[in-house]
This record gives structure tokens, C-alpha cells and sequence, in this order.
């Protein structure tokens, strides 16, 4: 099997492909990266049975030889930090929109398959004391450019697929952790602003919920999607993990030995989501999945590990990352 991801050397692309090569022995794959700030070549393994290609997703001639050459293409590439999104919106709309739409057109010229990687945050946010959960149904009311950009991604695929018989599925999956995930984001910035000796910073009361999955939770998700969903359908990826973003923090500093009031509040992000939580049972009952990191204590456990005995993949990044906060008053 020739598989193409795309945005393979981000976080959760450069996950899958580890596993894909770990646990696929038939598996070829291809990785098509623009190797942004967010891509790092650094976090792709070294093995016979990857190439990566340097390109931009919105480049039709590269695209388009990629497909041709594939069996399936998995597409993680994205833009996808809020707080980049707020800043500068268009790099969000070149790419999870015009990429996004490059990457259909290629898949229907040459009949590849697709799966399409989305984000729980198209459906807006729940309140702290609602019951419900996002299901595949739940309209679309994304707050920011990072999920409306996501939300216009994901109707493209369905209207693809319903317009012109694309194979092609979507998930939308809660929030991600683990290894290879870049310092900017909320959970390795606040390990490694710790391991730097100096305090993580919270928006707001912190009160805000995400509902958290292991990485590796998630692309065994993706991989039971495309060998046995649904032509057009979506699945919700999540591994209810409710856990609001002061706990996170306390937890963190906990298990990391410091006393877990050891952090200051800064001003909360503007239009800031309230709560997520995923209703994953239609990818457990049709596909049988399961996540395997169902205590997220030892899965964060687990990750701070990784970023104490990996500070030379994520070092290069954290001067100039802690500087654009340090300009933005966060």
C-alpha cells in the first residue's frame, strides 16, 4: 500500500506515519510537507519505506503526481493554532482551504481514496454544565479562523463526495497529546516552560474544557476509518478526557514535582471556546475502536518523560516561539 500524508512532519501526521511504518510491514508512505515552523523533518523516523517531499499542498502539479502515485491519501495538513489564526488568518485560509481543495481535485482526477483530518473545534464550543456531546450531527458554529477554516475544509470533502462519488471519510478528533508536538502548544509549552524553571501560564480562570486523546489513540482511530468505514461518512474521535485546562496545568506541575499553585493567569484569548467533548460511539460500535490511553495521568506521565529525554528536538524551537508570546502578552 502507497500511502500519502500530508503534513506528515507536523505533530499528529508525523505519529501516524511512525505507527503506519511500525505496524503496516506493506506500507510505503510519502510525506508531503511545506516544513513551516510546524513541520520538522526532525520527527520522521529513518526508514527505506518513507520519502519526504518538500511542497506546498496548494501546488497542483506537486499534488497531483503525489496522488496519482497513491493508494490513500491521509490529509493532516493544516493550519491549526488559534492564537496564529487571530493574528494573521490568511496562512489558515491557503491552507486548509485552498490545500484542501487542491488535495480533492487531485484525488478525483486519479480515483485515490481519501481521509480527511479534521478538529471538534467546527462545531463551536458546549457550555461547562451542558450534558450533551458533539456527535456527527451537531451543526457547525466554529468561533475562530483556525476552526472556520477547518469547518470550510470538511464541507468541501462532503460536497466532493456527494457531488462527484469521491471515496473519501472525514474525523473530527478532540484535542491531542504526546511526543513531537510543538512547544507553542498548550501542553508542551507549559512542560517545558517547567523544565526551563519557569512557571506556565494559564488563560483566564482556566476553567476552559478540551476533551484529550492520546496521539497514538487517535491514528489507530484513523487506520480502523479507513480500512472499514464508510464511504462519505464522519466519525468523532475521542477518548473522554474531559479535563478542564487548571487541572491540566496543576497536574502537570504536579507529576513534575513542584507545588501545583506554581503558575501564573494571564489575559484569556479572545473568543475563547468554553468547553469540547467528543460522543465517539459510532467510530467504537461500527469500527470497533477503543482508545488504550484511558487514564489521561499516565499518559501525561508519558509525555513529560518524552520531553525531558528529547530536549534536543524541541529546544531550536522554544526561544523564538516563547518571544511571539512574549509579544502578543501571553
Amino acid at each position: 500500500m502507497n500511502v500519502l500524508v500530508t503534513g506528515g512532519a507536523g505533530f499528529i501526521g508525523a505519529n501516524f506515519v511512525r505507527r503506519t511504518l511500525a505496524t503496516r510491514a506493506d506500507a510505503r508512505v510519502t510525506v508531503l510537507d511545506a516544513l513551516t515552523y510546524a513541520g520538522n523533518a526532525a520527527s520522521l523516523p529513518e526508514d527505506e519505506r518513507l520519502t519526504l517531499v518538500k511542497g506546498d499542498i496548494a501546488d497542483m502539479d506537486t499534488v497531483s503526481d503525489l496522488v496519482g502515485a497513491a493508494d490513500v491519501v491521509v490529509h493532516f495538513a493544516a493550519e491549526s493554532h488559534n492564537d496564529n489564526s487571530l493574528h494573521d488568518p490568511w496562512p489558515f485560509v491557503h491552507t486548509n482551504v485552498i490545500g484542501t481543495y487542491t488535495i480533492l481535485e487531485a484525488c478525483r482526477r486519479h480515483g485515490t481514496r481519501l481521509h480527511h483530518i479534521s478538529t471538534d473545534e467546527v462545531y463551536g464550543d458546549l457550555e461547562l454544565d451542558d450534558p450533551a456531546k458533539f456527535t456527527p450531527d451537531t451543526p457547525y458554529n466554529p468561533s475562530s479562523p483556525y476552526s472556520s477554516t477547518k469547518a470550510s475544509s470538511d464541507l468541501l470533502v462532503r460536497a466532493w463526495a456527494r457531488s462527484f462519488g469521491l471515496e473519501a471519510t472525514i474525523s473530527n478528533c478532540s484535542n491531542n497529546y504526546g511526543p513531537y508536538q510543538h512547544v507553542e502548544k498548550f501542553i508542551p509549552r507549559q512542560i517545558t516552560n517547567i523544565i526551563d524553571g519557569v512557571r506556565p501560564k494559564l488563560y483566564g480562570a482556566g476553567l476552559n474544557v478540551r476533551d484529550w486523546i492520546h496521539v497514538d489513540d487517535h491514528n489507530d482511530a484513523v487506520w480502523a476509518i479507513i480500512d472499514g468505514g464508510r464511504i462519505g461518512a464522519t466519525y468523532l474521535i475521542g477518548a473522554d478526557g474531559e479535563v478542564d485546562n487548571k487541572t491540566v496545568v496543576e497536574t502537570i506541575l504536579t507529576e513534575m514535582g513542584l507545588d501545583a499553585n506554581a503558575y501564573d493567569h494571564v489575559a484569556d484569548r479572545p473568543g475563547h471556546d468554553m468547553r469540547y467533548a467528543i460522543d465517539a460511539s459510532l467510530t467504537h460500535d461500527e469500527l470497533g475502536w477503543q482508545p488504550a490511553y484511558t487514564d489521561f495521568a499516565s499518559g501525561l506521565r508519558a509525555t513529560i518523560a518524552w520531553y525531558r529525554d528529547n530536549e534536543a528536538w524541541w529546544r531550536p524551537q522554544k526561544q523564538e516561539t516563547e518571544l511571539k508570546y512574549e509579544q502578543l502578552g501571553r
